[in-house]
């Protein structure tokens, strides 16, 4: 009996070992990001892969820019058994991997930096971040123009008009922080030409929106300076009378949908159609 219980305490601590050093397994739906491998003794806890999105990298001195495209969002642990590399560390490490593809630090801080690499006609931006628990995260944005799933349609601005009394656009793009019209803005532009052109009476107000990020006086300017581009756009390339349209911007003022997440600050930078009376 005491052999028994023996061999069975015996077998028991062999399985408690085996537990407390078995390795965690990645998440199943992770994988890492191709310009990066992991740190040594790591794991993937988990991710967040989205075609389209947006994220504020830091530029220093409480300067943000914001880059849409591909985001990938992973959560680095360290195995149990590994030794923990301090923040630094891994800070170093993703410095020097970075510089060796050619890419630059482009903000610096304590757990904390952001980089960009441009290669082979790609523009990518990487968050990283630290604890001082050996953990880390990595979030990668590869800057991209979104593919448009919803066309703008010049019945559905009319039926909105004479409904409501206006419109909102959406396919109508800039880069970030300017005024110029990207081409993929051409065939919403041409919606509004054509309904435009369809109502010789119709006189509207071109109405630009923004989100809240960033300062209010510099957004009111910004949504200014895009109204009068779309304007410009339609009198120029459609001839559409200039007595028809009026270009008014009105910034972060009448967001509809709140400003805390990125789907709402896509939904609130928008060119609205208003009916002149």
């Amino acid at each position: 009996m005491k052999l028994a219980a023996t061999v069975m305490t015996l077998m028991l601590a062999a399985t408690f070992a085996c537990f407390a050093h078995a390795e965690q397994a990645d998440d199943p739906a992770c994988k890492d990001h191709p310009m990066f491998t992991r740190m040594p003794g790591y794991w993937i806890h988990g991710c967040d892969l989205k075609e389209f999105d947006a994220y504020a990298f830091s530029l220093g001195k409480g300067k943000t820019e914001q880059v849409e495209g591909r985001k990938t969002v992973l959560r680095y642990y360290p195995q149990a058994t590994t030794a923990r590399p301090s923040e630094l560390q891994i800070l170093r490490n993703f410095e020097t991997a970075v510089k060796k593809l050619g890419g630059t630090v482009v903000s610096s801080a304590p757990s904390q930096e952001c980089f960009k690499v441009v290669k082979d006609g790609r523009e990518v931006w990487v968050d990283l971040r630290t604890e001082f628990t050996g953990k880390y995260f990595l979030t990668v944005v590869e800057r991209a123009a979104m593919n448009q799933d919803i066309e703008a349609n010049a019945g559905v601005f009319m039926n909105d008009i004479k409904t409501t009394g206006h419109a909102a656009v959406y396919g109508i793009y800039f880069d970030t922080g300017k005024t110029a019209l990207k081409p993929e803005s051409e065939q919403a532009i041409g919606e509004i030409a054509k309904l435009l052109k369809g109502d010789p009476a119709l006189k509207l107000y071109v109405v630009g929106n923004t989100d809240n990020v960033g300062l209010l006086d510099a957004n009111m300017k910004l949504s200014q300076g895009r109204a009068e581009a779309v304007v410009a756009s339609l009198t120029t390339t459609y001839g559409i009378a200039a007595a028809r349209l009026r270009a008014c911007g009105i910034g972060p003022l009448a967001p509809v949908a709140a400003n805390e997440a990125e789907e709402g600050r896509a939904k609130n930078r928008r060119v609205e159609l208003v009916r002149q009376l």
